[in-house]
């Protein structure tokens, strides 16, 4: 017999409905977690949910796929026709492995479309930036091409993340992002919602940080908007580990029943966990009739279905997909792409006198400096380069016979013990161990000879001249020179270095420090002279003292190499895994010192000195920025960047990239991590007033561009479902053909809200060759000039005047003009019914927490704060007030509520008493003094008080 769930005549949805139905309850259970038990009866294999595919498929078994530039690289091609072909790239290679073992999955956990306000985060590399409409349109055509355009199967399933408020590493597992309703749906969800309208994206993952006090994994957003208005039909999946964390970091719940009960009520579909432990959570969650077998169908049948659109229930000869050969993975036309990848990720920031394109006929030779220079960093994320062309490999190759030199700038240093007093030095292996760092070297010639890389922030990295390994406590807590590369959760190749007062000042080469491992535990000289992680209290001992003693100055050689050479190209920057990524956001802005020393060093002795910055962020320069003639940005670009590199700094290929995020001058110009309302915290182009470094959307081109004749096909809109039509020509007037992006932005002139300085609505990546021009057209819906009105809860296309603006970025606009839109008039606000007191249009010193009965509270930061509401029309009269409250504290608070200004007319004064339990809510009301008219209402609340609703009534 055969089952319906077998028949492919059949719609997936029959013939999901028709295998849940024949699961037992032991096997839905098995179900649940993203390890999924095989039913064998029923032909369902184990599968595993879940996997890495950030800028490239994450491999196990040492089958190296193809590795694009990092995703925040990736944006700043602002090029969606590339992301597509990156995507569909990375559905072949992840189809070919799983049809070569069954081990690769085909669910994986990407793209990351966090919005990217803060530049500290430590997570930066991962996303696409601070705007949603950019991080949205290339987070949607890389999904397209993950899960390929087939009409009856997908290739692989992106899963978008993290949904949502995801965008601070410090207390990111207990702490929670305050979001009022018009940060919500402009800002946060907006970056999300093509991913799935446009994409098509099946499956999605929750954050780990609570939103305005709820748990992410339980936001009524799962249903409401991921499942209801953007029509999500595949599964969504909570991080790694976060049914446990739901438990242990937020201590939400007693049991993890508990807490898997209510995030499979809220619409998670599998939880990410140890399997054991979910299996037992929902088995529990059952029993003690917190969840229904019917929940489990429900969310079975999301994830079944996307089993099914896989075809893993289906004939192999059905499935086009199926056949896609592992020949595929890693190939040269895979390559070729990620070279293209590599190159439309180049942003040049700085060409002063038109230094750039270097001319590799008439250059005699070039110094390639800095720590930078001869390395390839893997990203968070990424699996391992099928081959990696360094810079200085990429420029020696494209100078050819040409003079090539290359020094890293690091010092060459011994350390000496200041216990024993014998330098270190690594001792080779024992059979089936790691070479060792001992001390047991009476002579300096004898001693180990060191590359220091301090990457500031007492992140410091020994590079042993020997054996070429990185020192590391990995494993058994001795220190070994045995690490091929820096990397891991936990960075052991990190060492931290703390100066001590008796350091030598007769002899500046030589000082003494207390050196401690990457967690901040003291490297300790065994009695044997063997190095170790030890106790703390050995802190208290010579036996963690070293001295430092400098063999070779690195700053003294690079110097020397600039000054021997016709140009110098110094290459800095960061570490992936150092001072920024996930769980340790970054401690600074700037340059290393040791890197901005370098950078000095060259340019003093080299007036064509230019800096390259190898990044996974935003900088400070400082003076920097304009010591030197040319700055080139890239990211850790992947398998192909030397080549990349080379092509663009010697005139191969013309860059054309765009920073898809400010630069800002200084740390200062940014208000705290944790802040995330960008309006309020002026953050980002839409509302940043400040002068940045440079500004979103920027980029220069070695060829300059003139943008001229713009022309509208209107200069009306009328309702949200016009459409404006614009063109404009944009003309090379260089010798260098080049890549363009011009860019549009609107801004609402007249508005009943704060509406953004600009906005970014359209962009293209264009070619054009030396001396010829293009016409480009946009297409404006009237719909985009949309903003949440908070009244109503709705978008609204409100009438008015706008800006249309075509530039070269979100500062540098080249072309104007004003329409007009007959929308709607956003109506006086009514208090008469309940209104959630989120719904606010003005705040001053407030938060957003959760409250259990619906919506969520408003509670004042540091006992005392308010809320404001506009336009308010009392016409009908009003004698009484009303407000649903909380006070946790004994001593309660106070909700005064005024007129007009925030010292205007007392309307009422009510003490709100403990309601015992912050998740308890209680009613306050009473009459007042009469209102009429139209009026702004300001509500102060003080003290230990939470506020959900209010309303005004006759």
């Amino acid at each position: 017999m055969k089952y319906p769930y077998l028949d492919t005549s059949l719609t997936i949805d029959e013939r999901v409905s028709d295998l849940v139905s024949r699961l037992t309850l032991d096997e839905k259970i098995s179900l649940m977690p993203t390890h999924q038990a095989a039913v064998p009866r029923l032909g369902l294999e184990e599968v595993g949910v879940g996997g890495e595919a950030a800028h490239g498929i994450v491999t196990r078994g040492g089958t190296a796929a193809t590795v694009f530039p990092q995703p925040i690289g990736l944006a700043n091609t602002w090029n969606t026709e590339l992301m597509q072909r990156i995507g569909s790239i990375m559905g072949d290679e992840a189809r070919a492995l799983n049809n070569n073992d069954g081990r690769h999955g085909l669910m994986r956990w990407a793209p990351t479309i966090d919005m990217e306000r803060d530049p500290r985060w430590g997570r930066n590399e991962e996303a696409y930036g601070e705007d949603p409409h950019l991080t949205g349109k290339l987070a949607a055509s890389l999904i397209r091409g993950m899960q390929g355009d087939h009409e009856k199967y997908v290739k692989m399933v992106a899963s978008p993340k993290h949904f949502y408020g995801n965008n601070n590493e410090v207390g990111r597992l207990d702490g929670s992002s305050s979001i009022d309703p018009r940060n919500r749906r402009e800002y946060y969800l907006k970056a999300f919602e093509p991913a799935f309208t446009e994409g098509g994206a099946l499956s999605i993952m929750t954050a780990y940080n609570e939103i305005n006090g709820t748990p992410a994994l339980e936001h009524a957003d799962i249903r409401g908007v991921l499942k209801g208005e953007w029509g999500l039909r595949g599964f969504t999946v909570c991080d790694g580990g976060d049914l446990s964390q739901t438990v242990d970091f937020h201590k939400r719940y007693e049991t993890h029943a508990e807490s898997a009960a209510a995030a499979i009520k809220a619409g998670i579909d599998t939880l990410t966990d140890d399997a054991k432990l979910v299996c037992g959570a929902v088995r529990e969650a059952l029993q003690r009739q917190l969840l229904t077998e019917a929940d489990l169908d429900e969310a079975l049948t999301n994830m079944l279905r996307v089993r099914f659109m896989l075809g893993m229930m289906d004939p192999a000869e059905d499935n086009p997909y199926k056949s896609i050969p592992m020949s595929v993975v890693a190939s040269k036309e895979h390559g070729e792409a990620a070279l293209q990848a590599a190159r439309e990720s180049i942003v040049l920031l700085r060409n002063e006198n038109n230094l750039l394109p270097l001319s590799a006929e008439q250059l005699d030779s070039a110094a390639v400096i800095g720590p930078l220079a001869d390395e390839m960093f893997r990203g968070w994320y990424c699996g391992e380069l099928p081959y990696a062309i360094s810079p200085f490999a990429g420029i020696q190759a494209r100078l050819g016979s040409k003079t090539v030199s290359k020094t890293d700038g690091l010092d060459r240093i011994a350390w000496r013990s200041v216990r024993n007093g014998q330098f270190l030095k690594v001792q080779a292996a024992a059979e089936g161990g790691k070479p060792s760092v001992v001390a047991a070297s009476a002579d300096l010639k004898d001693a180990e000879i060191f590359a220091h890389n301090d990457w500031g922030w007492n992140a410091n990295t020994f590079f042993a001249a020997s054996n070429s390994k990185y020192v590391s406590t990995e494993g058994d807590q001795q220190a070994t020179a045995s690490a091929d590369e820096v990397f891991g959760w936990f960075v052991k190749e990190s060492f931290q270095l703390v100066p001590q007062e008796n350091s030598s000042a007769e002899d500046a080469d030589k000082s003494v420090y207390r050196m401690l491992s990457w967690n901040g535990l003291p490297i300790v000289t065994g009695d044997n002279g063997e190095l170790s992680v030890g106790a703390r209290e050995a802190e208290l001992t010579s036996d963690s003292l070293y001295e430092r003693v400098v063999l070779q100055d690195g700053l003294e050689e690079a110097a020397k190499a600039a000054a021997q050479a016709s140009a110098a190209i110094v290459f800095v920057g960061n570490n992936p895994v150092l001072n920024g990524k996930e769980e340790i956001d970054r401690y600074g802005l700037e340059l290393p010192p040791s890197q901005q020393r370098l950078i000095r060093s060259a340019a003093a002795a080299n007036p064509n000195t230019i800096v390259v910055i190898v990044g996974s962020y935003p900088y400070t320069l400082g003076d920097l920025a304009e010591l030197v003639k040319a700055i080139v940005y890239m990211p850790h670009g992947g398998q192909e960047a030397g080549t990349a590199i080379a092509e663009a700094l010697f005139g191969d290929y013309a860059p054309a990239g765009r920073l898809p995020m400010t630069w800002y001058a200084s740390e200062s110009q940014l208000p705290s991590i944790l802040e995330y309302d960008i309006r309020k915290g002026k953050r980002t182009y839409q509302y940043f007033d400040g002068e940045p470094l440079y500004p979103f959307g920027f980029g220069l081109t070695y060829s300059p561009f003139v943008y001229s004749d713009l022309a509208l096909s209107s200069t009306m809109l009328r309702g949200d479902a016009d459409v404006l039509e614009l063109s404009f020509t944009i003309n090379n007037v260089g010798s260098i053909s080049s890549d363009e992006i011009p860019q549009l932005y609107i801004r609402a002139e007249q508005s009943s809200v704060e509406r953004p300085i600009k906005q970014l609505r359209g962009f293209a990546r264009v070619r054009v060759e030396a001396g010829a021009s293009q016409r480009i057209t946009f297409r404006l819906p009237a719909s985009e000039l949309a903003f949440w009105d908070v009244s109503r809860e709705r978008y609204c296309v409100e009438s008015g005047e706008y800006s249309i603006m075509i530039g070269r970025s979100s500062a540098d606009i080249r072309l104007s003009a004003r329409i007009q839109v007959e929308g709607e008039t956003v109506p006086l606000r009514s208090l008469s019914a309940w209104t959630w007191a989120e719904n606010y249009n003005e705040y001053e010193s407030v938060r957003l927490e959760e409250c259990r009965e619906g919506g969520t509270a408003v509670a004042p930061v540091d006992g005392a704060g308010w809320i404001r509401f506009d336009h308010v029309d009392f016409e009908a009269g009003t004698s009484f007030f009303e407000a649903k409250v909380s006070s946790g504290d004994p001593k309660g608070g106070i909700i005064t509520v005024r007129l007009d200004a925030i010292d205007g007319q007392v309307a009422a004064v009510y003490p709100v008493a403990s309601t015992g339990e912050w998740h308890n809510w209680a009613a306050i009301g009473s009459s007042i003094v009469s209102i009429s008219g139209q009026h702004t209402v300001f509500v102060q609340l003080e003290g230990a008080v939470r506020l959900n609703r209010l309303r005004f009534q006759v």
